[in-house]
């Protein structure tokens, strides 16, 4: 998560510059922020490669590894940061082939990742990586790769950061809530309530990351027409983003509140295992369904450039809302008590993410925010 924070950061606040760019017909500084986007990406990813295999043992324990599951980590970890740097440009410029009106390469580039990474992890992700980079080679595209657009320019960083620091938050603060869930559980439920929290994790996180994807296919839509300042059809995908998501995470509370050991099933047959895992699925996604309004919100205000509004929602459901109830709740009610503290967190940055919208529209905020990149 930390890792992919970064690639994160230069990701999206990269392609939403892009985005309100090729909406302002500037393709010439689109192009400059496409040579810094891969530029950052490069230096960001060794940076953080070098020093997290320099203190890799004291990382996975302040993440809350212990002794049993700190060498399994340490392998998987270690196989992941040899490759960082593919990663990140992979991150990168996935969410540029997106941005330049080809979708369905970026799909498809992302695809070919996943599915040749059940067989091998960064190598193969190497093979997506070379597609992406072909294609933004060709000199028929509006932008594209060539001399001189690498040097980073001082405006183009700034604003990328600026623009991408939500995203970073936000992953940044689901490494502290990691930690924190973490130790709750090794305190009051042992390895087996970790190994929980891992199912659960990883079957709610599959919807998650399809709100996710409706995201990103509303990001270069509401990013290109908020710069050709059609404000209507912002709105539009605004509109249609909340419904598809809302319906998405309906579907999750649905499969996981009602049938939760039909999901449970795929990662695990051990009975006192399925059985934390059911009690707390049925506590995390309590209020699911309503949990796609932040989720696509907080994304919205970034693909817009709004900096400020994206990150205090990144942030205050994680760091503001669940990180004081996991330091409170576990302590009266044990396990039942880091599940609870989900939910209630969820319910709180929900009810937030309405205020925002809704003073946003209220106080007609559509207004072409000033990004100058020169």
């Amino acid at each position: 998560n930390l890792s992919a924070s970064f690639g994160a950061m230069i990701g999206a606040g990269g392609s939403t510059l892009l985005s309100i760019k090729l909406g302002q017909k500037d393709y010439q500084t689109a192009e400059c922020v496409l040579g810094n986007i891969v530029s950052l990406n490069i230096i960001i990813g060794a940076i953080f490669a070098i020093l997290s295999i320099i203190f890799i043992n004291p990382i996975l324990q302040f993440f809350g590894a212990s002794e049993n599951t700190i060498p399994y980590a340490r392998e998987y970890m270690l196989i992941i940061l040899y490759g960082n740097i593919i990663t990140h440009l992979n991150l990168g410029l996935v969410s540029v082939q997106r941005v330049v009106g080809h979708p369905n390469k970026a799909m498809f580039a992302t695809l070919m990742g996943v599915i040749i990474n059940i067989a091998l992890d960064w190598v193969f992700i190497t093979i997506s990586t070379i597609y992406s980079i072909t294609q933004l080679s060709n000199k028929n595209e509006m932008i594209h790769f060539r001399k001189g657009i690498y040097t980073m320019k001082k405006r183009i960083v700034k604003n990328i950061f600026a623009i991408g620091i939500s995203p970073f938050c936000m992953q940044l603060c689901a490494c502290l809530v990691v930690i924190l869930i973490n130790r709750g559980l090794r305190d009051h439920g042992g390895d087996l309530a970790i190994g929980a929290f891992g199912i659960i994790n990883g079957i709610t996180f599959t919807f998650v990351m399809i709100v996710m994807g409706i995201n990103q296919g509303m990001q270069p839509i509401a990013g290109y027409n908020y710069g050709a300042q059609q404000y209507d059809r912002v709105t539009k995908v605004l509109k249609y983003s909340i419904l598809y998501g809302t319906l998405t995470m309906t579907l999750s509370w649905t499969l996981c509140f009602w049938f939760p050991t039909l999901p449970i099933s795929i990662f695990t047959n051990d009975k006192q295992l399925t059985a934390l895992a059911v009690e707390g699925i049925r506590l995390i996604v309590l209020l699911n369904p309503l949990v796609g309004i932040q989720i696509v919100t907080g994304n919205f205000f970034q693909s817009i450039g709004m900096a400020k509004k994206s990150i205090f929602l990144s942030v205050s459901r994680q760091l503001l809302f669940l990180t004081p109830l996991l330091l409170i709740l576990p302590h009266y009610y044990g396990t039942k008590g880091v599940w609870a503290s989900v939910t209630i967190s969820d319910g709180i940055s929900v009810i937030t993410a309405l205020i925002m919208l809704w003073q946003f529209y209220s106080k007609g905020n559509f207004k072409q925010t000033d990004i100058d990149l020169s």
